[in-house]
């Protein structure tokens, strides 16, 4: 039996609405976490960055206008995660997950694998 999906949504951001339609289109039970409104904690980071195989790095928007003002470029992984915590557009989006994997939605395509 498959787990209930959750999406870290924007609904703001075209490649997670488009990510949330494929999990509609497909049928999939899932849950909606805004995480603007629902910053995620630091250990809610570091349990998505064990689901999705990645490093800090690879899940923190780069271009956005506060990583460029907080001079994230050398930061450790420690305080990229704090940075992530509390200013949360810097998350990559959508992310996607069944509670033992995640996914990027970036194609959003990238979801299918998990349903």
């Amino acid at each position: 039996m498959i787990n209930t999906i959750t999406i870290y949504h924007n609904p703001r951001c075209s490649k997670s609405r488009q990510t949330l339609n494929l999990l509609i289109k497909n049928n999939v039970k899932h849950n909606i976490h805004l995480y603007l409104k629902k910053p995620l904690n630091t250990n809610e980071i570091n349990n998505l960055l064990k689901l999705l195989d990645k490093n800090t790095d690879e899940i923190i928007r780069k271009k956005e206008e506060i990583y460029k003002k907080l001079a994230l470029k050398k930061a450790s992984s420690t305080e990229l995660i704090e940075a992530i915590s509390k200013n949360p557009i810097l998350l990559e989006r959508p992310i996607v997950t069944d509670g033992k994997k995640a996914i990027i939605g970036r194609p959003p395509e990238n979801v299918l694998k998990l349903i």
